[in-house]
């Protein structure tokens, strides 16, 4: 109960942060919605999804995956910021569970993507997404992508402390999300790419939730290479499997890791 109530505190100071700093928030969210309006007005006339409602339809759920996992760049950033400013030495100085920094950054990141996703989904609705799914699987939808952003913050976590520049996490954090999610089926479908970069991209845990997302939004998915595989018959399960699988490895190593910069 300690280390829960610890991280709890720091949850409510990487809030505090947001409006203290409320720069961090606008372009937290100008950025998405600046992604839905260049992919939908930009290339959503000359790709061909076969989906009803066009491409905006097989867009946002691409955006809202890619959003979340850049969510990966912005925690290992934010947190090898604030080691480089001694932040550690003044948390060591206090009777707290060791788990608690690193958890209470990971959920404060997690209630951004809240009010992230608010705005995304209806600046999607004002240019035309509308999903068909029913009201029940859409809000399912929402929270699958708020576990998943929660997972791979873990990836970033880790990425934050094993750095110790910020600006090199940053870069490293971007090597790691660009190739996921471009190379995925988030923006385009997957069957024009050359077989090899098929598989690639259909086993992506990237693509597996876009896939997620689609079935949950009532879309229809389309696959290439791995068309008729576990992923891509069963998108939601493979999607849990992931982020359980991402949390299994990082959450430890990450809290290890922390622990051991503590000393």
């Amino acid at each position: 109960m300690n280390a829960i109530t610890d991280a709890l505190v720091i949850t409510k100071r990487q809030l505090l942060q947001l409006t203290r700093v409320p720069e961090v928030l606008i372009f937290s969210t100008i950025q998405p919605v600046m992604f839905v309006l260049l992919f939908r007005f930009v290339f959503g006339g000359s790709i061909s999804t076969g989906q009803p409602g066009g491409y905006v339809q097989l867009l946002m759920p691409g955006i809202f995956v890619q959003t979340v996992a850049f969510t990966l760049a912005a925690t290992a950033s934010g947190l090898a910021e604030d080691m480089g400013k001694g932040l550690i030495d003044r948390f060591r100085s206090l009777p707290i569970s060791r788990s608690a920094v690193v958890v209470g950054r990971t959920l404060g990141d997690s209630l951004l993507n809240i009010v992230v996703l608010t705005v995304m989904g209806i600046a999607g609705y004002a240019v035309g997404w509308r999903p068909t799914g029913g009201l029940l699987n859409t809000a399912l939808a929402f929270l699958f992508l708020l576990a998943f952003g929660y997972a791979l913050s873990w990836t970033g976590i880790f990425a934050g402390l094993a750095a110790r520049d910020a600006r090199v996490v940053q870069n490293i954090s971007f090597l790691i999300t660009f190739p996921l999610t471009f190379l995925s089926n988030a923006f385009a479908p997957t069957t024009g790419m050359p077989r090899v970069l098929q598989y690639f991209a259909e086993w992506n845990p990237v693509s597996t939730m876009v896939a997620a997302c689609r079935e949950l939004f009532g879309l229809k998915n389309q696959f290439g290479a791995t068309a008729g595989s576990f992923p891509s018959e069963h998108p939601l399960i493979t999607s849990v499997f992931y982020m359980l699988l991402i949390m299994a490895i990082f959450v430890p190593l990450s809290v290890r890791k922390y622990a051991n910069k503590s000393k």
